[in-house]
Protein backbone atom coordinates (compact mmCIF):
# COMPACT_ATOMS: atom_id res chain seq x y z
CA UNK A 1 0.00 0.00 0.00
CA UNK A 2 0.92 2.80 -1.21
CA UNK A 3 1.68 6.14 1.48
CA UNK A 4 0.86 9.71 -0.12
CA UNK A 5 2.18 12.54 2.21
CA UNK A 6 0.97 16.08 1.78
CA UNK A 7 4.07 17.35 0.41
CA UNK A 8 3.35 14.74 -2.14
CA UNK A 9 -0.11 15.11 -2.74
CA UNK A 10 0.74 18.87 -3.29
CA UNK A 11 3.35 18.38 -6.15
CA UNK A 12 1.14 15.98 -8.27
CA UNK A 13 -2.24 16.91 -7.72
CA UNK A 14 -2.25 19.87 -9.75
CA UNK A 15 -5.48 22.44 -9.39
CA UNK A 16 -6.82 22.26 -13.35
CA UNK A 17 -6.19 18.66 -13.54
CA UNK A 18 -7.98 18.08 -10.04
CA UNK A 19 -10.80 20.23 -11.18
CA UNK A 20 -11.30 18.58 -14.89
CA UNK A 21 -11.60 15.42 -12.79
CA UNK A 22 -14.15 16.91 -10.46
CA UNK A 23 -16.42 17.78 -12.78
CA UNK A 24 -16.29 14.15 -14.75
CA UNK A 25 -16.93 12.83 -11.22
CA UNK A 26 -19.75 15.19 -10.62
CA UNK A 27 -21.21 14.31 -13.89
CA UNK A 28 -20.88 10.38 -13.34
CA UNK A 29 -22.15 10.28 -9.58
CA UNK A 30 -20.51 8.50 -6.86
CA UNK A 31 -22.28 6.19 -4.34
CA UNK A 32 -21.93 8.93 -0.68
CA UNK A 33 -23.71 7.70 2.56
CA UNK A 34 -24.55 9.56 5.12
CA UNK A 35 -21.51 10.01 6.96
CA UNK A 36 -20.86 8.51 10.81
CA UNK A 37 -20.81 10.90 13.25
CA UNK A 38 -19.66 9.27 16.82
CA UNK A 39 -18.23 11.63 20.12
CA UNK A 40 -15.47 10.05 22.44
CA UNK A 41 -14.81 10.54 25.56
CA UNK A 42 -11.67 12.13 26.76
CA UNK A 43 -9.40 13.23 29.41
CA UNK A 44 -9.65 16.52 28.56
CA UNK A 45 -12.48 19.57 29.02
CA UNK A 46 -13.67 18.62 25.67
CA UNK A 47 -14.94 15.69 24.27
CA UNK A 48 -13.30 14.47 20.72
CA UNK A 49 -15.58 13.68 17.48
CA UNK A 50 -14.75 10.56 15.02
CA UNK A 51 -16.12 11.05 11.64
CA UNK A 52 -16.03 8.70 8.69
CA UNK A 53 -17.07 9.48 5.28
CA UNK A 54 -17.07 7.24 2.64
CA UNK A 55 -17.63 6.74 -1.07
CA UNK A 56 -17.22 4.66 -3.40
CA UNK A 57 -18.31 4.09 -7.47
CA UNK A 58 -19.05 0.25 -7.98
CA UNK A 59 -16.09 -1.79 -9.58
CA UNK A 60 -13.87 1.10 -9.72
CA UNK A 61 -12.66 2.57 -6.34
CA UNK A 62 -13.63 2.76 -2.27
CA UNK A 63 -12.69 5.58 -0.54
CA UNK A 64 -13.32 6.75 3.14
CA UNK A 65 -11.80 9.73 4.75
CA UNK A 66 -11.20 9.45 9.03
CA UNK A 67 -11.29 12.76 10.72
CA UNK A 68 -10.62 13.54 14.21
CA UNK A 69 -11.61 16.82 16.21
CA UNK A 70 -9.98 17.42 19.31
CA UNK A 71 -10.80 20.59 20.47
CA UNK A 72 -8.66 20.35 23.16
CA UNK A 73 -5.48 20.53 21.29
CA UNK A 74 -4.06 23.49 20.77
CA UNK A 75 -3.08 23.63 24.40
CA UNK A 76 -0.38 21.04 23.12
CA UNK A 77 -0.22 22.98 19.60
CA UNK A 78 -1.55 20.89 17.74
CA UNK A 79 -4.36 21.22 15.21
CA UNK A 80 -7.85 20.59 16.32
CA UNK A 81 -8.22 18.41 13.06
CA UNK A 82 -6.29 15.37 11.96
CA UNK A 83 -7.77 12.94 9.29
CA UNK A 84 -6.06 10.46 6.74
CA UNK A 85 -7.91 9.29 3.53
CA UNK A 86 -7.50 5.30 2.48
CA UNK A 87 -8.33 4.56 -1.19
CA UNK A 88 -8.99 1.22 -1.78
CA UNK A 89 -9.77 -1.26 -4.60
CA UNK A 90 -13.64 -1.29 -5.98
CA UNK A 91 -13.28 -4.64 -7.44
CA UNK A 92 -11.40 -6.45 -4.64
CA UNK A 93 -11.63 -4.31 -1.46
CA UNK A 94 -7.26 -4.39 -1.33
CA UNK A 95 -5.63 -1.16 0.00
CA UNK A 96 -4.46 0.96 -2.69
CA UNK A 97 -3.06 4.09 -0.49
CA UNK A 98 -3.35 5.67 2.66
CA UNK A 99 -3.09 9.89 1.99
CA UNK A 100 -2.44 12.70 4.11
CA UNK A 101 -6.51 13.86 4.64
CA UNK A 102 -5.74 17.92 5.65
CA UNK A 103 -3.95 18.18 1.92
CA UNK A 104 -6.56 16.55 0.34
CA UNK A 105 -9.42 18.20 1.94
CA UNK A 106 -7.70 21.63 1.08
CA UNK A 107 -6.79 20.75 -2.44
CA UNK A 108 -10.75 19.30 -3.44
CA UNK A 109 -11.68 21.79 -1.77
CA UNK A 110 -10.63 24.52 -3.78
CA UNK A 111 -10.97 22.57 -6.64
CA UNK A 112 -14.64 22.64 -6.08
CA UNK A 113 -14.91 26.06 -5.88
CA UNK A 114 -13.05 26.95 -9.13
CA UNK A 115 -15.11 24.60 -10.64
CA UNK A 116 -18.08 26.28 -9.59
CA UNK A 117 -16.33 29.80 -11.16
CA UNK A 118 -16.27 27.94 -14.85
CA UNK A 119 -19.91 28.50 -14.78
CA UNK A 120 -20.87 31.39 -12.23
CA UNK A 121 -18.19 34.01 -12.33
CA UNK A 122 -17.63 36.11 -15.36
CA UNK A 123 -14.64 34.52 -18.01
CA UNK A 124 -13.08 38.25 -17.71
CA UNK A 125 -12.92 38.10 -14.38
CA UNK A 126 -9.59 39.77 -13.42
CA UNK A 127 -9.45 41.02 -9.81
CA UNK A 128 -10.34 38.37 -6.89
CA UNK A 129 -10.29 39.01 -3.21
CA UNK A 130 -9.92 36.46 -0.73
CA UNK A 131 -11.23 37.07 2.51
CA UNK A 132 -9.35 34.63 5.29
CA UNK A 133 -6.25 34.30 6.27
CA UNK A 134 -6.13 30.38 7.01
CA UNK A 135 -4.57 27.44 5.14
CA UNK A 136 -7.05 27.37 2.73
CA UNK A 137 -6.43 31.26 1.55
CA UNK A 138 -3.68 30.36 -0.73
CA UNK A 139 -5.55 27.09 -2.27
CA UNK A 140 -8.49 29.01 -2.86
CA UNK A 141 -6.24 31.74 -5.27
CA UNK A 142 -4.03 29.01 -6.76
CA UNK A 143 -7.66 27.05 -7.75
CA UNK A 144 -9.26 30.16 -9.26
CA UNK A 145 -6.41 31.56 -10.58
CA UNK A 146 -6.05 28.19 -13.02
CA UNK A 147 -9.41 28.84 -14.50
CA UNK A 148 -10.29 32.55 -14.32
CA UNK A 149 -7.88 35.68 -16.32
CA UNK A 150 -6.34 36.91 -12.86
CA UNK A 151 -4.49 39.80 -12.81
CA UNK A 152 -4.39 41.64 -9.36
CA UNK A 153 -5.51 39.52 -5.96
CA UNK A 154 -6.24 41.17 -2.79
CA UNK A 155 -6.03 39.30 0.71
CA UNK A 156 -8.18 40.64 3.70
CA UNK A 157 -8.26 39.18 7.39
CA UNK A 158 -9.17 40.47 10.54
CA UNK A 159 -5.10 40.59 10.99
CA UNK A 160 -3.61 42.53 8.58
CA UNK A 161 0.21 40.93 9.40
CA UNK A 162 -1.79 37.48 8.55
CA UNK A 163 -3.17 38.75 5.59
CA UNK A 164 0.74 40.11 4.47
CA UNK A 165 1.91 36.66 5.12
CA UNK A 166 -0.68 35.20 3.15
CA UNK A 167 0.85 37.29 0.01
CA UNK A 168 3.99 36.39 1.43
CA UNK A 169 3.67 32.75 0.47
CA UNK A 170 3.31 33.50 -3.33
CA UNK A 171 6.82 33.79 -5.18
CA UNK A 172 6.40 35.11 -8.97
CA UNK A 173 2.95 34.81 -9.68
CA UNK A 174 1.11 35.78 -12.81
CA UNK A 175 -1.01 38.37 -10.58
CA UNK A 176 -0.25 41.17 -8.50
CA UNK A 177 -1.25 40.06 -4.81
CA UNK A 178 -1.18 42.58 -2.12
CA UNK A 179 -2.86 42.53 1.50
CA UNK A 180 -5.78 45.19 2.47
CA UNK A 181 -7.18 46.51 5.39
CA UNK A 182 -10.07 47.69 3.56
CA UNK A 183 -12.83 45.10 3.03
CA UNK A 184 -15.55 47.26 1.59
CA UNK A 185 -13.52 48.77 -0.47
CA UNK A 186 -11.82 45.73 -1.59
CA UNK A 187 -15.34 43.80 -1.96
CA UNK A 188 -16.93 46.58 -4.36
CA UNK A 189 -13.64 46.60 -6.22
CA UNK A 190 -13.52 42.80 -7.07
CA UNK A 191 -14.95 40.42 -10.02
CA UNK A 192 -14.81 37.86 -7.39
CA UNK A 193 -15.05 37.36 -3.91
CA UNK A 194 -13.96 33.63 -2.30
CA UNK A 195 -14.49 33.52 1.49
CA UNK A 196 -12.84 30.92 3.93
CA UNK A 197 -13.34 31.71 7.31
CA UNK A 198 -14.87 30.57 10.97
CA UNK A 199 -17.13 33.86 11.33
CA UNK A 200 -20.25 33.36 13.06
CA UNK A 201 -21.65 36.64 11.93
CA UNK A 202 -21.58 37.80 8.07
CA UNK A 203 -18.13 39.67 6.93
CA UNK A 204 -19.98 40.31 3.63
CA UNK A 205 -22.83 42.43 3.25
CA UNK A 206 -25.00 42.70 0.09
CA UNK A 207 -25.23 46.19 -0.07
CA UNK A 208 -21.39 45.97 -0.85
CA UNK A 209 -22.07 43.89 -4.23
CA UNK A 210 -21.97 45.06 -7.20
CA UNK A 211 -23.62 43.77 -10.66
CA UNK A 212 -21.62 40.98 -12.47
CA UNK A 213 -19.92 39.54 -8.99
CA UNK A 214 -19.94 35.82 -7.89
CA UNK A 215 -19.17 35.28 -4.83
CA UNK A 216 -17.77 32.10 -3.18
CA UNK A 217 -18.61 30.88 0.07
CA UNK A 218 -16.06 28.20 1.77
CA UNK A 219 -16.49 28.67 5.28
CA UNK A 220 -19.60 28.93 7.64
CA UNK A 221 -19.80 24.48 7.33
CA UNK A 222 -22.68 24.60 10.47
CA UNK A 223 -25.83 26.04 10.71
CA UNK A 224 -24.63 28.74 13.29
CA UNK A 225 -21.53 30.34 10.64
CA UNK A 226 -22.13 33.01 8.84
CA UNK A 227 -20.10 34.77 5.78
CA UNK A 228 -22.84 36.81 3.93
CA UNK A 229 -25.60 38.53 4.96
CA UNK A 230 -29.92 38.40 4.05
CA UNK A 231 -29.19 41.07 0.90
CA UNK A 232 -26.01 38.69 -0.37
CA UNK A 233 -28.85 36.36 -0.48
CA UNK A 234 -31.76 38.46 -1.56
CA UNK A 235 -29.48 39.69 -4.87
CA UNK A 236 -27.63 36.88 -5.86
CA UNK A 237 -28.58 33.45 -7.83
CA UNK A 238 -27.45 30.74 -5.77
CA UNK A 239 -25.43 27.40 -6.18
CA UNK A 240 -24.73 25.07 -3.91
CA UNK A 241 -22.20 21.87 -3.83
CA UNK A 242 -24.98 19.87 -3.20
CA UNK A 243 -28.33 20.39 -1.77
CA UNK A 244 -28.72 18.22 0.97
CA UNK A 245 -25.27 18.85 2.72
CA UNK A 246 -26.01 22.97 1.93
CA UNK A 247 -29.03 22.59 3.32
CA UNK A 248 -28.46 21.20 6.30
CA UNK A 249 -25.04 22.38 7.27
CA UNK A 250 -24.42 25.55 6.12
CA UNK A 251 -25.22 28.55 7.79
CA UNK A 252 -25.65 30.65 4.94
CA UNK A 253 -28.18 28.27 3.45
CA UNK A 254 -29.81 26.88 6.66
CA UNK A 255 -30.55 30.83 8.67
CA UNK A 256 -31.92 32.20 5.57
CA UNK A 257 -34.36 29.12 4.70
CA UNK A 258 -34.96 29.23 8.56
CA UNK A 259 -36.11 32.68 8.46
CA UNK A 260 -37.76 32.73 4.85
CA UNK A 261 -35.89 34.71 2.78
CA UNK A 262 -34.65 31.69 1.29
CA UNK A 263 -37.40 29.29 -0.33
CA UNK A 264 -35.30 26.07 -1.46
CA UNK A 265 -37.04 26.66 -4.82
CA UNK A 266 -34.55 29.73 -5.17
CA UNK A 267 -31.25 27.68 -4.98
CA UNK A 268 -31.10 27.35 -8.57
CA UNK A 269 -28.82 24.33 -8.59
CA UNK A 270 -25.60 22.24 -8.11
CA UNK A 271 -22.40 21.16 -9.20
CA UNK A 272 -24.27 18.01 -10.72
CA UNK A 273 -26.64 20.09 -12.41
CA UNK A 274 -23.90 22.12 -13.50
CA UNK A 275 -21.41 19.75 -14.94
CA UNK A 276 -24.38 17.76 -16.25
CA UNK A 277 -25.73 20.92 -18.42
CA UNK A 278 -29.42 20.41 -16.26
CA UNK A 279 -29.13 24.17 -15.15
CA UNK A 280 -27.92 27.23 -16.35
CA UNK A 281 -25.25 29.12 -14.30
CA UNK A 282 -24.63 32.62 -15.11
CA UNK A 283 -27.14 33.68 -17.37
CA UNK A 284 -26.16 37.48 -17.89
CA UNK A 285 -23.23 39.61 -17.51
CA UNK A 286 -24.36 42.03 -14.83
CA UNK A 287 -25.97 38.86 -12.34
CA UNK A 288 -24.51 38.35 -9.17
CA UNK A 289 -24.36 34.85 -8.31
CA UNK A 290 -23.26 33.21 -5.01
CA UNK A 291 -21.93 29.39 -4.63
CA UNK A 292 -22.12 28.21 -0.88
CA UNK A 293 -20.23 24.87 -0.62
CA UNK A 294 -19.55 22.16 2.57
CA UNK A 295 -18.01 19.28 1.37
CA UNK A 296 -18.22 16.13 0.02
CA UNK A 297 -17.02 12.72 -0.22
CA UNK A 298 -17.43 12.61 -3.72
CA UNK A 299 -14.89 15.36 -4.19
CA UNK A 300 -12.49 13.36 -1.28
CA UNK A 301 -12.57 9.93 -3.80
CA UNK A 302 -11.97 11.83 -6.57
CA UNK A 303 -9.08 13.78 -5.68
CA UNK A 304 -7.69 10.47 -4.48
CA UNK A 305 -8.09 8.57 -7.08
CA UNK A 306 -6.65 11.12 -9.39
CA UNK A 307 -3.71 11.63 -7.02
CA UNK A 308 -2.88 7.95 -6.49
CA UNK A 309 -2.69 7.96 -10.41
CA UNK A 310 -0.52 10.56 -10.72
CA UNK A 311 2.22 9.32 -7.94
CA UNK A 312 2.17 5.96 -9.31
CA UNK A 313 2.37 7.34 -12.74
CA UNK A 314 5.58 9.23 -11.86
CA UNK A 315 7.08 6.44 -9.78
CA UNK A 316 6.86 3.93 -13.25
CA UNK A 317 8.83 7.09 -15.00
CA UNK A 318 11.52 7.47 -12.59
Amino acid sequence: MRTVTGAELRSVLHHRMLIERLRQTFRAGVEVPLRHHHTVPTYGENDATLLLMPAWQTGRSIGVKVVTVFPDNAAHDLPAVQGVYLLMDGKTGVPQALIDGAALTKRRTAAASALAATYLARPDSARLLMVGTGALAPELIEAHASVLPLTHVLVWGRSLEKAKKVVARFHRPKFRIEATDDLEGAVRGADVVSCATLAKEPVIRGDWLQPGQHLDLVGGFTPDMREADDECIRRARIFVDTRDGACKEAGDIVQPLRSGILHPDDVAGDLFDLTRGERAGRRFYDQITLFKSVGTALEDLAAAELAVEMVVHNDTIR
